[in-house]
């Protein structure tokens, strides 16, 4: 099956490239926008979305038979701008660190900053530390640090893998990105569409604004309910980060 779809998208691929030969080429990195893209005039179809969905569903074919048999991992994520002197880039490597002797995997998104931090932490005691690339416009460099890595086009694409093989998430101060991943965990798991499993804060200076908010509008206007604000733990050490997480695989019987 595998192999097949392969077949399929790399059919596709050639015949983008035939018709689109005329065209101005698409930027790389910005795959994610040509999807979502409104096209004002109709295409031929082989370039639009009916066939689009089997690039899409070769990522993911290609992210499955990659990771299906990694173990239980926990995804890292905080911001790619934060460099090695950071206390936030030695807390993610120091907690990774930790997880990974207890035989968690490390999961990032694959680039510099925490990610890279993470995938440190885990590659240098031996651990398994995976990375979960992506395209973008200006260019994402894979961090040295990855006994796994994959590349991804598509977003969304790259968010159900971190939410599939996860069993904990370990949130450090980050910008967008950073909070799209946070509050997408805690929608799914107030929802019920996944598991409960930990949700870790790191710093707790950086997300007070963010926790007051959640407690004097978001609370305050009824818009979550009070156990709600249970979902997520916040730390200033990298071993309690650690321990909690632990502790819950150790409990649920993932290690």
């Amino acid at each position: 099956m595998f192999l097949v779809i392969k077949w399929l998208v790399a059919g596709v691929i050639v015949k983008e490239i035939a018709v689109r030969s005329d065209r101005k080429k698409t930027v790389r990195g910005f795959a994610d926008r040509e999807l979502l893209r409104r096209w004002k005039e109709i295409e031929d179809f082989t370039t639009t979305d009916p066939w689009r969905v089997f690039r899409i569903l070769g990522e993911f074919v290609e992210g499955f038979d990659a990771l299906h048999k990694i173990g239980p991992a926990v995804s890292f994520f905080g911001s790619s701008r934060a460099n090695s002197d950071s206390r936030y880039y030695q807390a993610a490597r120091e907690a990774a660190q930790l997880m990974a002797k207890a035989g968690l995997v490390v999961l990032t998104g694959g680039g510099p900053g925490v990610m890279e931090a993470a995938n440190r932490g885990a590659f240098e005691i031996g651990g398994v530390s995976v990375g979960c690339n992506i395209e973008l416009p200006e260019e994402q460099v894979p961090n040295d640090y990855q006994t796994i890595s994959l590349q991804f086009r598509y977003f969304f694409v790259r968010k159900m893998m971190f939410v599939k093989y996860s069993i904990a998430f370990a949130i450090f101060p980050g910008g967008f990105g950073t909070i799209d991943e946070l509050f997408e965990a805690l929608t799914l798991v107030q929802t019920g569409k996944i598991e409960h499993f930990p949700v870790v804060l790191f710093g707790k200076e950086y997300w007070q604004k963010m926790l007051d908010w959640i407690n004097t509008s978001m609370l305050a206007e009824c818009c979550i309910l009070p156990q709600d604000t249970g979902l997520f733990t916040v730390t200033d050490s990298p071993a309690e980060m650690a321990q909690i997480i632990i502790e819950n695989s150790r409990k649920h019987g993932y290690i």
